[in-house]
């Protein structure tokens, strides 16, 4: 078998395979395969097929998006001796310790034939390729230092975090000329600056990356650690997630506001009542939004759980509802009766024969049902027990004047929850709760 197929066949083992493979390979053979990028690439650290002139990686902490840029740029001056290359970090200082000298690195990533012609001089700011091919140093707080060289590819690493990074992505980018096509690579953790989001508005950037815990060589104990510590937070999803989450021109809640509004989940016995807000699917593909919420002694209401479904019929949604209105102990279900009308009530007291359900009919828009709600959650009468991403991204997506722009066609969730929250921002009215037998 050619090489070529051998590593296409190794690539294709699922990783614990691989790693028992190479366990058991001559120490020989097992550096030639550790050191071979194509066996190890992952999904998210390929670079892009066809036409592109940036490549936007947006990676959690430990995806490996280090590793895949240097090995990007390693193969690309193997491939092109008279390469002039731009590696553009935060400082000077970073770009070194990262992605020159780093565990991930490009000292590190190079062939152990390789190495020994490799030319790094930390004074010049310059590093030399066994091929001939050169890489320079630059600092992105410094712009006026990439006004002038020409480069075929430039590195750039942690854009997101860059102090300068208008002045010396355009300066960058004015010198970035050389060859049929010039291209950029950006490895960061996503943060909603400009800079960013002007790249990824792009037709011509592609975009890869992935989230912390696709890398199963980081250690488990460390994902655990920080994912309990701040999953689920918009710090967690950007840092861990890799999801650049950013704010709607307009939009009725804000991440701020919406991390503002975090609360710890109130006791069972202060809870003076319970409701769970139900926005029916048009069809059985669509989600059914199913949200708990609470309101307790004080009159601050909190949303309390997230039980929405996708893809279930009436009675499979029904189910849930009730599911989730037993758990909870629920006092009412109201739910939406615009898709089906009638159907909807008597699929959710078939599903729970004791089942209290009030139904409500969208009168108006959602986000205009939904800015009372918004409003609650500014005055701190409405908290966000838990986090809820899902949820949250639809929240995020309502935009005064009646639009929506969240993920998905319709924001189910966000929907739901309005109606729990509208029900318990309205005057309290006393009555049983379902009772378990």
């Amino acid at each position: 078998m050619e090489a070529d197929g051998i590593l296409g066949a190794l690539a294709a083992l699922p990783e614990g395979d691989l790693a028992l493979l190479i366990g058991g390979a001559s120490d020989a053979d097992a550096t030639v395969l550790d050191a071979d990028w194509d066996v190890w690439v992952r999904e998210g650290q390929a670079p892009p097929e066809g036409a592109w002139r940036q490549w936007v990686m947006l990676a959690g902490r430990g995806f490996g998006k280090t590793r895949a840029g240097a090995e990007y740029v390693t193969a690309f001056a193997r491939a092109h001796p008279d390469a002039a290359i731009a590696l553009v970090g935060a400082t000077v200082d970073e770009a070194r310790a990262v992605m020159i000298e780093g565990p991930s690195g490009l000292l590190s990533v190079a062939r152990a034939d390789e190495r020994q012609d490799m030319l790094w001089r930390p004074s010049l700011k310059r590093l030399t390729f066994a091929s001939g091919a050169e890489a320079r140093l630059y600092s992105a707080a410094n712009p006026e230092s990439l006004r002038g060289p020409e480069h075929h590819l430039a590195w750039c690493d942690e854009l997101a975090k860059w102090r300068r990074a208008e002045a010396a992505w355009d300066n960058l980018r004015l010198g970035l000329r050389l060859g049929e096509r010039p291209r950029g690579l950006i490895t960061t953790t996503p943060r909603p600056v400009p800079l960013l989001k002007r790249l990824l508005a792009d037709p011509l950037t592609r975009t890869g990356g992935g989230p912390s815990r696709a890398n199963p060589h980081v250690a488990e104990d460390f994902l655990d650690a920080v994912e309990a510590a701040h999953g689920g937070t918009r710090f967690g999803r950007q840092e861990l997630d890799g999801v650049l989450l950013d704010d709607l021109e307009g939009a009725l809640w804000s991440r701020d506001l919406i991390e503002g509004s975090r609360g710890e989940m109130p006791r069972a016995e202060t809870l003076t009542r319970i409701v769970v807000g139900v926005d029916p699917p048009a069809s059985a593909e669509g989600t059914c939004g199913i949200v708990v919420c609470g309101r307790d002694e004080a009159g601050i209401a909190y949303v309390l759980a997230d039980c929405s479904a996708t893809g279930l019929g009436p009675d499979g949604w029904a189910r849930k509802v009730a599911g989730a209105a037993e758990s909870w102990r629920a006092h009412r279900v109201i739910a939406e009766a615009n898709n089906g009308g009638r159907m909807v009530e008597s699929v959710l007291r078939g599903a729970e024969a004791g089942l209290p359900v009030t139904l409500v009919h969208a009168a108006d828009g959602k986000a205009a049902r939904a800015e009372p709600v918004m409003v609650a959650f500014e005055n701190g009468k409405a908290k966000l027990a838990g986090r809820f991403p899902a949820l949250e991204d639809e929240m995020c997506g309502l935009i005064y004047g009646g639009d929506y722009r969240g993920p998905g066609a319709s924001p189910d969730r966000a929907d739901a929850m309005v109606w729990a929250m509208s029900e318990l921002l309205a005057k309290p009215r006393a009555e049983p709760r379902v009772l378990r037998l």
